[in-house]
């Protein structure tokens, strides 16, 4: 496999209340992109962190969003109907994570407007693997809005 490029300085909010696969998708990825990773637990932390409300007040803004759909309180389905109700959100790329193998799911969450659907594989390698190929297109080859809202 060829060496990774570097990634520019991005910011990537992971939404996953499972600390083990929370622990797993930061080790997949390159120094650079595990160094701009944000990790909260359910939902309602989302909502704060891409809000910047409480203790994510100072926070930079999310480039990318990666969605466990099965989260406790505030789920992955609402808080993508958030973030697209929002006129400052509805620009950030959202990844839906599900370890669920439902197609309905899958429609479903692009029915809700999300970029892309990922199902978390259950062994650590092909995770690893479907994780190296997502930060390689995500974060390399396509080209995402600035956060800060910038020209």
């Amino acid at each position: 496999m060829p060496p990774r490029r570097s990634s520019p300085a991005r910011t990537l909010l992971l939404v996953e209340d499972n600390p083990g696969d929370a622990r797993l998708i930061e080790e997949a990825f390159s120094p650079a992109v595990a160094e701009g990773l944000r990790v909260v637990s359910n939902g309602d932390e989302a909502l704060d962190f891409v809000n910047r409300r409480g203790e994510y007040e100072g926070a930079r803004p999310p480039d990318l969003i990666l969605l466990d759909w099965h989260l406790p309180g505030t789920d992955g389905e609402e808080v993508l109907a958030e973030l697209n109700a929002h006129p400052n959100h509805g620009h950030v790329p959202v990844i839906v994570l599900t370890g669920s193998q439902s197609e309905r799911e899958v429609r479903d969450s692009y029915v809700k407007n999300a970029n892309a659907c990922i199902t978390k594989a259950a062994d650590p390698d092909e995770l690893e693997e479907t994780l190296r190929a997502f930060e390689e297109f995500w974060l390399s080859a396509a080209r995402l809005p600035r956060s800060d809202g910038g020209p």
